[in-house]
Protein backbone atom coordinates (compact mmCIF):
# COMPACT_ATOMS: atom_id res chain seq x y z
CA UNK A 1 0.00 0.00 0.00
CA UNK A 2 1.04 3.17 -0.57
CA UNK A 3 2.34 5.49 2.17
CA UNK A 4 2.38 8.89 0.31
CA UNK A 5 -0.64 10.19 -1.75
CA UNK A 6 0.08 10.37 -5.49
CA UNK A 7 -2.06 12.88 -8.69
CA UNK A 8 -5.17 11.06 -9.74
CA UNK A 9 -4.21 11.82 -13.51
CA UNK A 10 -3.00 8.53 -14.96
CA UNK A 11 0.66 9.22 -15.03
CA UNK A 12 3.10 9.50 -18.26
CA UNK A 13 5.31 6.87 -16.58
CA UNK A 14 6.34 4.93 -13.60
CA UNK A 15 9.25 3.70 -12.27
CA UNK A 16 9.33 0.65 -9.84
CA UNK A 17 12.62 1.00 -7.82
CA UNK A 18 12.67 -2.29 -5.39
CA UNK A 19 14.68 -1.39 -2.25
CA UNK A 20 15.82 -2.64 0.51
CA UNK A 21 18.22 -1.17 3.64
CA UNK A 22 18.98 1.80 2.15
CA UNK A 23 16.57 4.70 2.68
CA UNK A 24 19.65 7.00 1.70
CA UNK A 25 19.89 5.85 -1.45
CA UNK A 26 16.13 6.72 -2.18
CA UNK A 27 16.46 10.15 -0.84
CA UNK A 28 19.47 10.42 -3.64
CA UNK A 29 17.16 8.95 -5.92
CA UNK A 30 14.05 11.36 -5.77
CA UNK A 31 17.06 14.21 -5.77
CA UNK A 32 17.54 12.81 -8.78
CA UNK A 33 14.60 12.57 -10.43
CA UNK A 34 13.49 16.21 -9.00
CA UNK A 35 16.71 17.57 -11.31
CA UNK A 36 15.81 15.66 -14.23
CA UNK A 37 12.33 15.12 -14.98
CA UNK A 38 10.26 16.65 -17.88
CA UNK A 39 7.21 14.23 -17.92
CA UNK A 40 4.29 13.10 -15.76
CA UNK A 41 7.40 10.22 -13.72
CA UNK A 42 6.51 9.00 -10.90
CA UNK A 43 9.16 7.00 -8.88
CA UNK A 44 7.70 4.32 -7.01
CA UNK A 45 9.76 2.49 -4.08
CA UNK A 46 8.84 -1.34 -3.24
CA UNK A 47 9.98 -2.18 0.29
CA UNK A 48 9.58 -5.43 2.36
CA UNK A 49 7.47 -5.36 5.26
CA UNK A 50 9.93 -6.79 7.28
CA UNK A 51 12.49 -3.76 6.44
CA UNK A 52 14.11 -2.96 9.54
CA UNK A 53 14.23 1.14 7.52
CA UNK A 54 10.73 0.71 6.51
CA UNK A 55 9.74 4.25 8.38
CA UNK A 56 13.39 5.65 7.07
CA UNK A 57 11.50 5.20 3.33
CA UNK A 58 8.28 6.64 4.32
CA UNK A 59 9.87 9.81 5.98
CA UNK A 60 12.07 10.17 2.75
CA UNK A 61 9.06 10.26 0.47
CA UNK A 62 7.06 12.25 2.28
CA UNK A 63 5.95 16.00 0.53
CA UNK A 64 8.26 14.39 -2.66
CA UNK A 65 5.28 12.60 -4.78
CA UNK A 66 7.30 9.68 -4.56
CA UNK A 67 5.48 6.73 -2.99
CA UNK A 68 6.19 3.55 -1.39
CA UNK A 69 4.71 0.27 -1.63
CA UNK A 70 5.20 -2.20 1.02
CA UNK A 71 5.50 -5.33 -0.12
CA UNK A 72 5.00 -9.09 1.82
CA UNK A 73 8.70 -10.06 2.73
CA UNK A 74 10.10 -11.25 -0.72
CA UNK A 75 13.44 -13.36 0.49
CA UNK A 76 13.43 -14.41 -2.76
CA UNK A 77 14.44 -11.19 -4.25
CA UNK A 78 13.75 -8.30 -6.21
CA UNK A 79 11.81 -9.37 -8.84
CA UNK A 80 9.23 -10.51 -6.84
CA UNK A 81 8.84 -6.94 -5.07
CA UNK A 82 9.18 -5.63 -9.19
CA UNK A 83 6.08 -7.64 -10.38
CA UNK A 84 4.06 -6.75 -7.06
CA UNK A 85 4.04 -3.44 -7.90
CA UNK A 86 3.54 -4.03 -11.41
CA UNK A 87 0.28 -5.72 -10.50
CA UNK A 88 -0.65 -3.22 -8.54
CA UNK A 89 -0.19 -0.31 -11.50
CA UNK A 90 -1.84 -3.16 -14.31
CA UNK A 91 -5.15 -3.67 -12.07
CA UNK A 92 -5.37 0.40 -11.62
CA UNK A 93 -7.63 2.58 -13.22
CA UNK A 94 -4.74 5.55 -14.07
CA UNK A 95 -2.11 2.71 -15.49
CA UNK A 96 0.85 4.76 -16.82
CA UNK A 97 1.63 5.00 -20.76
CA UNK A 98 5.23 3.11 -19.96
CA UNK A 99 6.26 1.50 -16.26
CA UNK A 100 10.30 1.58 -16.02
CA UNK A 101 12.58 -0.44 -13.54
CA UNK A 102 15.64 1.10 -11.81
CA UNK A 103 17.82 -0.29 -9.28
CA UNK A 104 17.97 2.21 -6.43
CA UNK A 105 21.80 2.64 -7.08
CA UNK A 106 21.04 4.35 -11.00
CA UNK A 107 20.80 7.60 -10.98
CA UNK A 108 19.27 9.61 -14.02
CA UNK A 109 21.89 12.53 -15.03
CA UNK A 110 20.29 13.78 -18.68
CA UNK A 111 17.37 16.18 -17.77
CA UNK A 112 14.80 15.32 -19.53
CA UNK A 113 15.46 11.59 -19.74
CA UNK A 114 12.18 10.69 -19.23
CA UNK A 115 10.80 12.58 -21.90
CA UNK A 116 13.07 10.97 -24.20
CA UNK A 117 12.47 7.63 -23.53
CA UNK A 118 8.51 8.22 -23.67
CA UNK A 119 9.33 9.89 -26.90
CA UNK A 120 11.17 6.53 -28.52
CA UNK A 121 8.14 4.32 -26.82
CA UNK A 122 6.18 6.34 -29.22
CA UNK A 123 8.03 6.17 -32.08
CA UNK A 124 8.58 2.39 -31.31
CA UNK A 125 6.37 0.94 -28.79
CA UNK A 126 8.30 -1.70 -26.48
CA UNK A 127 11.39 -1.58 -24.49
CA UNK A 128 13.77 1.38 -23.98
CA UNK A 129 16.89 2.16 -22.31
CA UNK A 130 20.07 4.77 -21.71
CA UNK A 131 23.68 4.37 -21.08
CA UNK A 132 24.34 3.20 -17.57
CA UNK A 133 28.08 3.96 -17.99
CA UNK A 134 28.81 0.72 -17.19
CA UNK A 135 27.17 -1.47 -19.62
CA UNK A 136 25.95 0.56 -22.59
CA UNK A 137 24.53 -0.81 -25.10
CA UNK A 138 25.27 -4.15 -24.09
CA UNK A 139 21.96 -4.52 -21.18
CA UNK A 140 19.40 -2.69 -20.32
CA UNK A 141 20.10 -2.58 -16.67
CA UNK A 142 17.45 0.10 -16.25
CA UNK A 143 14.61 -0.07 -18.69
CA UNK A 144 11.07 1.82 -19.47
CA UNK A 145 8.38 -0.33 -21.00
CA UNK A 146 5.09 0.39 -22.83
CA UNK A 147 2.17 -0.90 -20.78
CA UNK A 148 0.65 -2.86 -23.29
CA UNK A 149 3.64 -5.09 -23.58
CA UNK A 150 3.66 -5.59 -19.67
CA UNK A 151 0.51 -6.53 -19.50
CA UNK A 152 0.35 -9.10 -22.48
CA UNK A 153 3.28 -9.99 -20.46
CA UNK A 154 1.41 -10.24 -17.21
CA UNK A 155 4.93 -9.54 -15.43
CA UNK A 156 7.86 -7.39 -15.41
CA UNK A 157 10.38 -10.01 -15.47
CA UNK A 158 10.26 -14.05 -15.24
CA UNK A 159 8.86 -14.71 -11.46
CA UNK A 160 11.25 -17.84 -11.56
CA UNK A 161 14.43 -15.07 -10.91
CA UNK A 162 15.41 -14.00 -8.20
CA UNK A 163 17.66 -10.84 -9.10
CA UNK A 164 19.62 -11.11 -11.84
CA UNK A 165 18.97 -11.80 -15.59
CA UNK A 166 16.24 -9.43 -15.95
CA UNK A 167 18.09 -6.98 -17.78
CA UNK A 168 19.14 -9.75 -20.06
CA UNK A 169 15.11 -11.07 -20.78
CA UNK A 170 14.27 -7.87 -21.78
CA UNK A 171 17.32 -7.23 -23.96
CA UNK A 172 16.49 -11.07 -25.78
CA UNK A 173 12.39 -10.17 -25.67
CA UNK A 174 13.46 -6.75 -27.20
CA UNK A 175 15.53 -8.02 -30.38
CA UNK A 176 13.59 -10.99 -30.79
CA UNK A 177 10.45 -8.81 -31.24
CA UNK A 178 12.37 -6.08 -32.52
CA UNK A 179 10.98 -3.04 -30.54
CA UNK A 180 13.67 -2.06 -28.42
CA UNK A 181 15.83 1.46 -28.64
CA UNK A 182 19.18 2.17 -26.97
CA UNK A 183 20.01 6.42 -25.96
CA UNK A 184 23.49 6.36 -26.18
CA UNK A 185 23.14 10.20 -25.10
CA UNK A 186 20.65 9.72 -22.42
CA UNK A 187 22.40 8.55 -18.94
CA UNK A 188 21.12 7.06 -16.49
CA UNK A 189 24.00 6.30 -14.62
CA UNK A 190 24.40 2.44 -12.30
CA UNK A 191 26.47 3.50 -9.82
CA UNK A 192 28.14 -0.18 -9.12
CA UNK A 193 31.41 -1.37 -7.02
CA UNK A 194 33.01 -3.33 -10.48
CA UNK A 195 33.24 0.46 -11.77
CA UNK A 196 34.41 1.47 -8.98
CA UNK A 197 31.13 4.06 -7.86
CA UNK A 198 29.66 2.73 -4.77
CA UNK A 199 31.23 -0.04 -2.12
CA UNK A 200 30.88 -3.65 -1.39
CA UNK A 201 27.90 -3.53 1.11
CA UNK A 202 25.84 -6.10 2.16
CA UNK A 203 22.95 -6.15 -0.24
CA UNK A 204 25.64 -6.49 -3.33
CA UNK A 205 27.22 -9.01 -1.43
CA UNK A 206 23.73 -10.71 -1.10
CA UNK A 207 23.07 -10.40 -4.61
CA UNK A 208 26.00 -11.07 -6.56
CA UNK A 209 27.00 -14.29 -4.85
CA UNK A 210 27.78 -17.10 -6.76
CA UNK A 211 24.78 -19.00 -6.38
CA UNK A 212 22.13 -16.21 -6.79
CA UNK A 213 24.24 -16.10 -10.53
CA UNK A 214 23.81 -19.31 -11.11
CA UNK A 215 20.14 -20.26 -10.01
CA UNK A 216 19.17 -17.22 -12.23
CA UNK A 217 21.27 -17.70 -15.17
CA UNK A 218 19.62 -21.23 -15.06
CA UNK A 219 16.13 -20.11 -14.34
CA UNK A 220 16.77 -17.70 -17.12
CA UNK A 221 17.51 -19.81 -19.99
CA UNK A 222 14.99 -23.15 -18.91
CA UNK A 223 12.41 -19.52 -18.73
CA UNK A 224 13.42 -19.21 -21.98
CA UNK A 225 13.53 -22.30 -23.28
CA UNK A 226 9.71 -22.66 -22.48
CA UNK A 227 8.21 -19.70 -22.85
CA UNK A 228 10.52 -16.97 -24.86
CA UNK A 229 8.45 -18.25 -28.21
CA UNK A 230 5.24 -16.99 -26.78
CA UNK A 231 5.99 -14.28 -25.18
CA UNK A 232 8.19 -12.91 -27.98
CA UNK A 233 5.15 -13.36 -30.12
CA UNK A 234 2.94 -11.58 -27.21
CA UNK A 235 5.58 -8.29 -27.43
CA UNK A 236 4.93 -7.92 -31.04
CA UNK A 237 1.74 -8.09 -30.57
CA UNK A 238 1.24 -5.84 -27.99
CA UNK A 239 3.74 -3.38 -29.43
CA UNK A 240 1.74 -3.19 -32.89
CA UNK A 241 -1.45 -2.46 -31.40
CA UNK A 242 0.02 0.59 -29.13
CA UNK A 243 -1.32 3.85 -30.76
CA UNK A 244 1.52 5.99 -31.89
Amino acid sequence: MPLASVSPKAPDLVVIVPSRGRPRSAVELIAAFAETCEADTRLWFAVDADDPTLEAYSKAVLGTGASVMICEATPTGMVAALNASVRDWLQSADAPTAIGFMGDDHRPRTRGWDAAYLTALRSLPGFVYGNDLVQGVRLPTQVAISTPVVRALGHMAPPTLRHMYVDNYWLRLGQAAACITYLRNVVVEHLHPVAGTAAWDAGYRRVNAREVYDQDRKAFEAYMSEHGHRETLAVIQAAAAVPK
